[in-house]
């Protein structure tokens, strides 16, 4: 049962893969900005109680793979992600406002979620290594040039 969590009334394994992206699907998130993000994407996981296991946080898209308690619903997590990030963001990068597209809003409306069952070790490798096979396929495309 090492897998499972408990609360004072459940014993629980919800394991999620979460990803979403900035709006327009703008290739920001890279450098101090995604510095920022992910020392508050793990301390605002933290704060609602949800573990932490695999982050990717790519230019243009992040994705998570969290357990969280059955109490908090997913909205409510994202709606606190990519709320209290935006917020911050804005703040401490007030040039990212000026966009004539952004207005107030820094990440896209929706996001992408799955369960993660019995395949959790796979869908942990695809995370962590997707970013070098996206890099490859793009010095592959670099490489052939226009058609």
């Amino acid at each position: 049962m090492s897998k499972f969590k408990k609360l004072s009334h459940v014993i629980y394994r919800c394991t999620y893969h979460i990803v979403w992206t900035p709006k327009y699907r703008y290739r920001v998130l890279e450098g101090i900005v995604k510095e920022l993000l992910t020392k508050d994407i793990g301390m605002l996981l933290e704060w609602k109680g949800c573990e932490l296991i695999e982050m990717n946080i790519q230019t243009d898209h992040i994705h998570l793979i969290l357990s969280m308690p059955p109490k908090l619903s997913i909205s409510q997590l994202m709606g606190v992600l990519k709320g209290k990030t935006a917020i911050k963001i804005f703040k401490s990068y007030p040039q990212l406002k000026q966009k004539p597209y952004w207005g107030n809003h820094f990440w896209a409306r929706g996001y992408c979620v799955d369960t993660v069952g019995l395949d959790e070790e796979k869908i942990k490798k695809y995370v962590q290594y997707q970013e070098k096979q996206e890099r490859m396929e793009e010095q592959q495309r670099l490489d052939f040039g226009p058609l």
